[in-house]
């Protein structure tokens, strides 16, 4: 099975628009995600671990 990894990144970001946590499990996805993120200026905080990445959106005051 092959994964799109752009694909892959546009779906997380659709988690976090509908407010939900997303993980990524390597670099290059997470590099994707912050750049759609970046376009959208989305705000969300990034926990960066041994094993990935937690972007979880923050709340606009």
């Amino acid at each position: 099975m092959i994964i799109n990894r752009k694909e892959l990144a546009r779906e997380k970001v659709k988690e976090l628009q509908n407010g939900f946590s997303a993980f990524a499990e390597t670099k290059e996805v997470a590099d994707l995600i912050k750049r759609e993120l970046a376009k959208l200026n989305l705000k969300v905080h990034e926990d960066v671990t041994d094993v990935g990445s937690w972007f979880i959106p923050e709340k606009a005051n």
